[in-house]
């Protein structure tokens, strides 16, 4: 036994043996990709046909696959059904609800061949995959730059278009992706779910407290090609190689400035608008970012840095 996962049905197992074997006998005709299941495969195909067959009523968006269409229907409807036992938080899916519950067991099943090091999901060992190998599959048809992650090709497309689908009901503000909306959403219930086991900190995300833990262990595994210097996180690092190269890919729309990184581009833009989203709650003066926030609040508790 290489997991203690169960199945109802003997497909479904031999489909998840799979994940620990690394069996892939279905085979795109177009690019030679392959894959594990025959559904994922057909998924895949309509990448080269262009075929979206599932539309959303709400708001016009198309979809490869209905399970696509029905998690992106919730983030209309605002529903989520899967909810963790552990600690109440609720999900859009089952998947995630598997990856969330992790971080309270701590099982990371998913182990990098390169490196051994070890991840919650099959999708973050094949991110952290191509950090070794340098690939970077999916292509901006506007720009060209590259991305590990579909997810971060569509967020990096919306710099083209400007769009922003996903507003804040608390404060109007929109933003890009939901996981963005719903970590601002915690700056207004001061809500921070994730706890380090080490020292008791709290943090509003699994990824700060991933790289708050390495403060503990002193781990970087996030090398840059040029000097060597290690960075606690994949993000860390690309900011850190545009010191090398020079690339400032965030564009003001407004005034055509140029920026290393979307956060240094955020800051600025509201240089344009005057908008000051963070507010002392101690006094209601109002800044640009939660950094200026956090050193104007000293000013009231006498704290040093």
């Amino acid at each position: 036994m290489l997991c203690d996962k169960s199945f109802t049905e003997s497909r479904k197992l031999r489909i998840h043996h799979r994940t620990h074997t690394g069996e892939k006998p279905y085979k795109c005709m177009d690019c030679g990709k392959r894959f594990s299941h025959s559904e994922t495969l057909r998924k895949h195909q309509r990448t080269h046909t262009g075929e979206k067959p599932y539309k959303c009523m709400e708001c016009g968006k198309s979809f490869t696959d209905s399970g696509t269409f029905r998690k992106h229907q919730r983030t209309h409807t605002g529903e989520k059904p899967f909810e963790c036992m552990e600690c109440g938080k609720s999900f859009i899916d089952g998947t995630a609800l598997r990856i969330h519950q992790r971080t309270h067991t701590g099982e990371k099943p998913f182990e990098c061949m390169q490196c051994g090091k070890s991840f919650t999901s099959n999708g973050a060992v094949r991110r952290h995959q191509w950090t070794h190998s340098g690939e970077k599959p999916l292509k901006c048809m506007e720009c060209g730059k590259s991305f590990i992650e579909r997810r971060e090709l569509r967020t990096h497309y919306q710099t083209h278009t400007g769009e922003k689908p996903f507003k804040c009901t608390e404060c109007g503000k929109s933003f890009n992706r939901s996981g963005t909306l719903r970590k601002h959403q915690w700056t207004h219930t001061g809500e921070k779910p994730f706890k380090c086991m080490e020292c008791g900190k709290s943090f509003i995300n699994g990824t700060a407290l991933s790289i708050h833990h390495q403060t503990h262990t002193g781990e970087k595994p996030f090398k840059c090609k040029e000097c060597g210097k290690g960075f606690t996180n994949v993000g860390n690092v690309r900011r850190h190689q545009r010191t090398h190269t020079g690339e400032k890919p965030f564009k003001c729309m407004e005034c055509g400035k140029s920026f290393i990184d979307g956060t240094a581009l955020t800051i600025h833009h509201q240089t344009h608008t005057g908008e000051k989203p963070f507010k002392c709650k101690e006094c209601g003066k109002g800044f640009t970012n939660v950094g200026n926030v956090r050193r104007h609040q000293r000013t009231h508790t006498g704290e040093t840095i």
